[in-house]
């Protein structure tokens, strides 16, 4: 597993002379990062974090970046957006590519006044009847939904239909939930099945081993007698010819 350590942090820190502490931009894109820990303890005065393309499946640890701008967590493991309210100044989140099929999670962004643009393309929930509708009229502060800037008129439009287009979210996601859940549980026995057939071989191999291990000890067993006989032989035969030429 892939942590952030403050090594790694401190490497990207090149251009602050490795000082993180006083960090207010960190690129930490395409490491394999599996946690989004330590930052908010280490770098409180960040304003730009680049977290795209790691393996990260939550949005946590980050409700002490105060001063956080700019937020891009694009081609990750994201389910749900979670954990941002704190990030007071946050105006920028990139979300593309997750896997985002809990829409509703957008509640969460609310309290961002200051919340600009928000990207959620190529997310599960961006299939959803209604749901650019829903993200509008939910968001009142955003200016650019998925690098689309939101009309006056659309948000009004929005806004009238938000009760029949939250009815209709719902229920797609529990579709989604239902279907999410069906391939996380044939992803697993799959591996259980890959794990299982790994055994198996490891067994065979074992056990192939042992009996020719036992072949070889008795084919070796078989052969000493024969060896011991085959001596005595060749002593009976050889010792009275060579005590007839003393």
């Amino acid at each position: 597993m892939v942590r952030i350590t403050e090594e790694l942090v401190r490497q990207r820190a090149e251009h602050n002379n490795c000082e993180i502490f006083s960090l207010e931009e960190i690129s930490l894109h395409q490491q394999n990062i599996e946690k989004l820990e330590h930052l908010d303890k280490w770098c409180r005065d960040l304003k730009i974090l680049y977290l795209q393309n790691n393996l990260i499946p939550k949005i946590e640890n980050v409700s002490k970046l105060k001063r956080l701008e700019y937020l891009n967590l694009a081609l990750n493991n994201i389910e749900k957006i979670e954990n941002l309210e704190g990030c007071e100044d946050l105006q920028k989140l990139d979300l593309t590519a997750n896997f985002i099929g809990e829409l509703s999670s957008i509640k969460t962004l609310k309290n961002n006044i200051h919340l600009r643009e928000l990207f959620l393309i190529g997310n599960p929930c961006t299939d959803f009847q209604g749901y650019r509708q829903f993200v509008i009229a939910t968001l009142h502060q955003l200016k650019f939904l998925d690098s689309r800037e939101i009309g006056r008129s659309e948000r009004i439009q929005a806004l009238q239909n938000y009760s029949k287009v939250e009815k209709q979210i719902e229920e797609q996601e529990q579709a989604y939930r239902l279907k999410r859940r069906e391939e996380k549980e044939k992803v697993q026995r799959r591996l259980e099945e890959k794990q299982e057939k790994k055994r198996e071989k490891q067994r065979k191999c074992s056990l192939r081993f042992d009996n020719e291990w036992y072949a070889d000890i008795n084919t070796t067993m078989y052969m000493v007698p024969q060896f011991v006989h085959f001596v005595s032989f060749f002593k009976m035969w050889t010792f009275p010819s060579v005590l007839d030429n003393i």
